[in-house]
């Protein structure tokens, strides 16, 4: 496994050039005649939503630490701030769609944030898709591209109702797929917690400052966590601490003293004895077991 030098980047949305739209782009992929650009084996972020129907082919890919084969007549997606890497420059065809927190937002009512397909609780990439969701991802994702490409009148309104569709018929088999629980009042309180966790777990790992933000005792936050997911609040704290971790030490060269205090560790002789009590090794020694086991 090629690991990156210093941080690992990020890539920013990019506009199309053809159609000026600041946070959407659809497109046709079809990659029989190889890549173009030359980031395998180049660990990155990307700062946006990215969903992917595979069409046809096979390729290898990673989202954090976990490999992918993708598959034909299957559904990819990805969240903000993953990592992901591209091992095999297989030749692949299918429909891509990327978008940003900024599209989201077009939806007044907040309802699209929401959606089990973006909040992805389950911590998934990939949907399954049976001959009948095939034909209608398909037949909706045709109507994408062709308002994608109109640039007249209700264009951006007619692209956010079609997606919409989209991301409500994915949300569907992503709840029957993974299981995913009714939003009861403590199952929303835990995905509000588990949301905060992703957007400051480097600056607040307490308990008490996540209960803080959320008007709640640490106490009762504590007792909602457990009974919703099985899991006490600090361990989800504490796991997302180790996970972002993990991909620093696997994906970069950085020093385990810069990988602490990115994480807000003031003190990384601490962060090695939190890392090793969670993962049984220390930080040096598990970015060189993965290393071997991955190389």
């Amino acid at each position: 496994m090629i690991t990156a030098e210093i941080p690992i980047p990020h890539y920013p949305f990019e506009p199309d050039p053809a159609t000026g739209n600041p946070c959407f782009r659809a497109f046709w992929y079809d990659r029989s005649s190889g890549y173009v650009k030359l980031d395998f084996l180049v660990p990155h972020r990307k700062d946006y939503f990215f969903l992917s129907f595979v069409k046809n082919g096979s390729s290898r890919h990673w989202v954090d630490m976990k490999p992918y084969v993708l598959q034909p007549n299957t559904f990819y997606f990805t969240v903000p701030h993953q990592v992901h890497l591209k091992e095999e420059p297989k030749p692949i065809s299918g429909v891509g769609i990327s978008f940003t927190e900024e599209f989201l937002a077009l939806d007044e009512s907040g309802f699209l944030k929401n959606l089990p397909l973006i909040r992805n609780p389950q911590g998934g990439h990939e949907l399954t898709l049976g001959e009948a969701d095939v034909v209608f991802v398909e037949g909706l994702l045709g109507q994408i591209l062709a308002e994608y490409g109109n640039k007249g009148p209700w264009h951006q309104n007619m692209l956010l109702a079609y997606t919409k569709v989209l991301l409500i018929y994915l949300s569907r088999l992503y709840t029957e797929q993974y299981s995913a629980a009714a939003s009861t009042p403590d199952r929303v309180l835990l995905h509000r917690f588990l949301s905060m966790i992703e957007e400051s777990f480097a600056a607040l790992h307490e308990v008490a400052d996540y209960a803080d933000r959320l008007h709640l005792s640490p106490g009762h936050l504590s007792d909602v966590v457990k009974e919703q997911s099985g899991k006490p609040a600090i361990v989800h704290i504490h796991d997302r601490l180790i996970v972002e971790a993990k991909r620093l030490l696997f994906y970069t060269d950085r020093a385990v003293k810069e990988i602490a205090f990115e994480l807000g560790f003031e003190d990384a002789s601490y962060f090695n004895r939190f890392f090793k009590r969670l993962t049984q090794r220390t930080p040096v020694e598990y970015r060189t077991y993965i290393r071997e086991m991955y190389h």
